[in-house]
Parts: C-alpha cells; structure tokens; sequence
C-alpha cells in the first residue's frame, strides 16, 4: 500500500525545472519530519498473557459467593 501522496504544482508559472525542484523540496520535507514507523506487533508471552487472564477472572475482594 502506497501512502504518499501524489503532489502536483497547479497554476503556476514556475519552469518545469523550478517545479520539479519545489515537489522535491516538499517531498524532502514530508520525509524529513514524518513520524518514525511504529513497532510491529508483538505477541505477548504465555505467562504474561495467562497471568492477565488469571488477574481478569478473579474477584479483586476475594468473595466466592
């Protein structure tokens, strides 16, 4: 999946060598201060994952009627 965007210079009397230097100068830019790409995904491990479940059907007071 591509997500960059597609810049194009509009109604400008910019030669086709200023334009082209405009789009990669703004397409610098958006690179430049772009967001770093978030982590992958990870699974947790069996132990995390079982002491959540664990945690979630207990009854915090301790009540087991």
């Amino acid at each position: 999946m591509n997500r960059r965007p597609r810049l194009e210079l509009r109604g400008s009397s910019a030669s086709p060598e200023e334009a082209a230097a405009v789009i990669a100068a703004v397409e610098r830019f958006m690179r430049d201060t772009a967001p770093p790409p978030a982590p992958p995904a990870r699974r947790p491990s069996p132990w995390i994952r079982a002491a959540l479940l664990e945690g979630v059907n207990r009854d915090p007071w301790g009540f087991t009627g």
